[in-house]
Order: C-alpha cells, then structure tokens, then sequence
C-alpha cells in the first residue's frame, strides 16, 4: 500500500533528524523525550520558536496586508520563497511532535478531533 504523503513528511523529518545527530552531536536530544521534564520542554520551546521565526519570514513576502494603506505595492509575490518558509516551518513543528512521540497518525486523528470541535462552535454560535 502506498504510504500518504503526511507520513512521508514525517519520514522525512526524521531522516533528516537522525542525520544531523550523526553529522552534529548534541543538534537534537534522544528521543522521544519526557515532555514532563524542565529539559524536554526546553527542547520543544526552541523547535516551536525556530517555526515562528520561519512563518515570520514567511510573512515578511506579504507587503499589501496593511489594511490602513490605501496604494498597492507593486511588487510580485514569490510564491516559491513563500512555500519554502512555511514548509522551513512546518519541519520544525514535525520535528517538535517527533521529539515528544507522536507520529503522523495521532497527527492526523488530533486534526479530525479538532476539526470537529471547531465545526460544532461555529454551527452553534461559539
């Protein structure tokens, strides 16, 4: 059976992952980690924080948001750089989930739970 593509960018991650442990001792913990611990959550506020930093280099190609401005900017938008800091970020958010134990699938059924909840606010007036 062919494997989905979310699970494929997990094994990716984690490829990528063990090699850098290889290639630069001490670059990611062993894991998984106990994300009880003072460390661990040290670990995973770094990988959370080095994806913000990506999605605001992601944001930083965005130059007509300004809802105060009334002249356009007139400058194409590279959606290819764009992508690329936004999947810069999602690899440290997968990396953050793999260093903690989850895999794609409790990925996957966390997003359908959520998905759900947040279906049912907006039909019922949250």
């Amino acid at each position: 059976m062919k494997e989905c593509k979310l699970e494929e960018m997990f094994k990716l991650r984690l490829s990528f992952m063990n090699m850098m442990k290889d290639t630069i001792p001490g670059s990611y913990p062993d894991f998984p980690v106990n994300i009880s611990e003072k460390a661990s959550q040290q670990v995973c506020r770094d990988l959370a924080l080095k994806g913000v930093e990506e999605m605001f280099e992601a944001l930083q190609h965005l130059k007509n948001w300004k809802p105060h401005r009334v002249t356009n900017v007139e400058q194409e938008l590279d959606r290819e750089e764009f992508l690329e800091e936004i999947v810069d970020a999602l690899n440290y958010f997968f990396a953050m989930l793999i260093v903690t134990g989850f895999n794609e699938k409790e990925l996957f059924e966390a997003y359908l739970k959520k998905d759900t909840k947040i279906r049912k606010r907006l039909l019922e007036g949250y």
